[in-house]
């Protein structure tokens, strides 16, 4: 499955759009990761456990997104955007939308 942030995929051509294609997930700091991550914030530096856990949390949104153009029966999912919005105050939800297609 082909995954484009573009409106189109270079040397093929639109025959049909099925809809928005999205996923997403909700992951949570827990305390161990945060007393941790609170003594690396007083020195500085990047706080690893948390882009690990966005990391995380993308890949999985992506996943979602390509799990449900696939059951819509696409080929491709085009126009793909992600945005983050807070839960809880630990929490965090990742959400990746775009437009599934079929191809000629």
């Amino acid at each position: 499955m082909r995954v484009v942030t573009t409106e189109t995929v270079p040397g093929e051509e639109i025959e049909e759009t099925l809809g928005i294609a999205r996923g997403n997930t909700v992951k949570a700091r827990n305390v161990g990761r945060d007393i941790t991550q609170s003594i690396r914030n007083l020195a500085g530096g990047e706080l690893k456990a948390y882009s690990e856990l966005l990391t995380d949390a993308r890949d999985e949104a992506l996943d979602r997104m390509v799990e449900d153009a696939r059951d819509l029966g696409a080929d491709a999912v085009v126009n793909v955007r992600m945005e983050t919005s807070t839960i809880t105050g630990g929490g965090s939800e990742v959400i990746a939308y775009g437009t599934a297609v079929r191809f000629k």
